[in-house]
This record gives structure tokens, sequence and C-alpha cells, in this order.
């Protein structure tokens, strides 16, 4: 019986367990909470409150090797510190790169969302890539119980982008979800609580950002920073031809005479600067529907494709990959929070889900 139809009987009933009382009494001495833990961004959501922090996954260290803050804080810090100052992203690929700033990082994001000063954190989901390996996921848990974590669990990325899209895993159909992070991209095909064809490729939105870098170095000698074609890439960046073509402006340094210059640039420069990378992930999407077993095909031809993470915001990426598949493509619903919302759906009812995570 679902969670939900349980809930109602007791309703009915008039009156939850003892036993449920007891464990509602004592959740406030619990901080249970499932984390999406990025290599953009980290969002976490608390037990039965939703999505309670989004902050980019970023730690500045003093000269000291302290922490003097993380998220937001310290992403506008990034590529403007000076010698006594650093910033750190821990994660890369997906996956975390840097043990200590990973555990300071998850640490204090935890701490800034903790009810009360008495609560422990009983309970952790986390999310990982579906390609890490033993040694990947033995860093995540072992980072998630020094910062506090009593029981550990982990859930597959395309797995609670497909939940949180408000796909039945459980039931005997087949669903392909493609969740495009900032490190990794996700495809899975999922059905009956399991990953039936999995390919994790290890480019995603932060290769966007990069080509954008690379593009205007080489072809306009204008070298721009990280944020700088982040905001590029979510303001003007493209799959496919729009509508109407968008025009911005950017500062950048002139690597000819090494002053600082101003360029207007166009959304065409933009879409062939990630063309490539974007090429990239649309083959591997087609790699995925030749090894999808026969009955399962024709659920994703009666159902489409799922589209779940930023990388789901790029414009026209959706029309782009029906073009390519002749497959219906439907975005997420906020896809920015669709993992975290997933995560967080099996904290909330981790009996349900426990087939999903290990």
């Amino acid at each position: 019986m679902e969670p939900a139809v349980v809930e109602l009987s007791k309703k009915r009933n008039g009156a939850l367990p003892a036993t449920e009382k007891k464990g509602k009494l004592f959740d406030r001495f619990y901080n249970d909470i499932a984390i999406d833990l990025g290599t953009a961004n980290t969002l976490i959501s608390s037990k039965r409150k939703g999505i309670v922090l989004s902050e980019p996954s970023i730690v500045a260290f003093n000269n000291l090797g302290i922490p003097v803050c993380i998220g937001q804080e310290a992403w506008l810090m990034h590529e403007k510190t000076h010698k006594n100052i650093r910033t750190v992203r821990p994660l890369r690929d997906g996956v975390i790169a840097d043990f200590e700033a990973a555990e300071h990082m998850i640490r204090g994001m935890i701490k800034s969302v903790k009810k009360n000063w008495y609560s422990t954190t009983r309970q952790m989901v986390i999310c990982v890539p579906s390609g890490i390996t033993d040694v990947e996921k033995r860093a995540v848990r072992d980072s998630a119980e020094h910062a506090g974590a009593k029981e550990v669990y982990l859930v597959e990325e395309p797995m609670a982008a497909a939940i949180g899209a408000g796909i039945d895993v459980h039931e005997p159909t087949g669903h392909m979800i493609v969740d495009i992070g900032g490190g990794t991209t996700e495809i899975a095909v999922i059905a009956l609580s399991g990953i039936v064809h999995a390919q994790s490729v290890r480019l995603a939105g932060d290769r966007f950002t990069e080509d954008i870098i690379s593009y205007y170095r080489r072809n306009h000698n204008l070298l721009i920073g990280e944020r700088t074609a982040e905001r590029l890439k979510c303001e003007i960046g493209s799959a496919a031809p729009l509508d109407e073509e968008l025009v911005t402006t950017i500062k950048g340094r002139d690597l000819v005479n090494g002053i600082p210059k101003n360029l207007q640039i166009s959304s065409v420069e933009v879409r062939e600067a990630i063309e490539q990378s974007v090429n990239l992930i649309v083959e591997s999407i087609m790699k995925s529907l030749e090894k999808t077993p026969p009955e399962l095909s024709s659920d994703i031809l009666d159902h489409g494709i799922m589209l779940a993470g930023g990388g789901a915001l790029l414009k026209n990426l959706d029309k782009r990959i029906t073009e390519m598949t002749d497959l219906p493509v439907y975005i997420a619903d906020d896809p920015l929070t669709s993992v975290v919302r997933g995560t967080g759906a099996v904290l909330d009812n981790l009996d349900y889900y426990r087939a999903v995570v290990s």
C-alpha cells in the first residue's frame, strides 16, 4: 500500500498509532536531511519541510587553511581573491575531488539548516552519479559521517531525478531520464525500482562554461572569467536556433594589449561555442536508446524522454534532442530541484523507496 493511502487510512481511524506519535514527538530532536551534492550547486531538503538550502558548491579558505565562508558568499569571492584567501570547488565531475573541503562544506551547510542547537542528524540521503566507483562512494559516505550523520544512504542521481520529476519508478514501465548537472550527464532507463541501463557522461554544464571561455580566447583574443561565461550560458546559450537571436555585452581582458575590453556578442556565437559538447550529449542519448531492451523502447516511445538538472534549462535543448531522436522530450517541473526533491521523497518514505537506496 502506498504511503498516501496508509496515511489516509490512519486519519479515517481517528488517530495515528502510538509508535508513530512517539516518532513524531522525537522528530524535533533530529535533523534528517537529503542532499543533492552537485558539482555546481548543493541543495538540501529537510524531512517533511522540503528544500531549505540551495547554495553554490564552493568554499573559501584563508592562508591558514581555515574555512572563511561557504556557498553564495564564497562564490562572490571566486576569481577575485588575494593571496590570503583561496576558493575551492570540492567536487569535480560529480564526485568529491577535495575530501577536506567537501567535509567543511557539508558540515557548514548542515549547520546552517539545523533546526535547534541540540538536534542531531540521524539519517542522511545523498544522491551520487550512477557511474561512480566504490572508492568514490566511500568518500561521499565518509564525508557525510564526519559531518555528523548517523545513517547514510546513497541514491543514484537519475533515480532521484525520476522520482522528483513525478515518475512512478516502481511500475513495470520503462522511462528514460536525462539529468544534466554541472559535472555529469546521467542517462538512465528506469523500470521496477531499478536502473535497466545507465550511462554517466562526465560532460555537462561546467564543460559548456569551459567551451565558452575557450571560444572567446581563441576567436576574439578575449579572456573572460568563469562567472561571466556562466552568465552567458544561462542568459543567451542555446542548443538550436532561436526564433529571435539574443545579444548581450561582456567584459574581459584583451590578450593582445592586456587592457580591459567590452565585446558585444550574440547567442549564435555561444551556440557555436558549445556545439561540440551538446552533440556529445545527444550522441550519448542515442547510444543509450540503442542499448535499451525492445519492450522498454516501446514504453519510451509512448512516454518520451524526461530532462532534469540545470542543463535542461539550456534553450531549445529539448527541440534539438527531438530532432535527432524523433521522440517527444519533456522538461521536468523546476528541473534544477528535481534531484533534491526526489532525494527528499526517498528520505520522507525510506521504507517505500528501500529498493532504490544503498
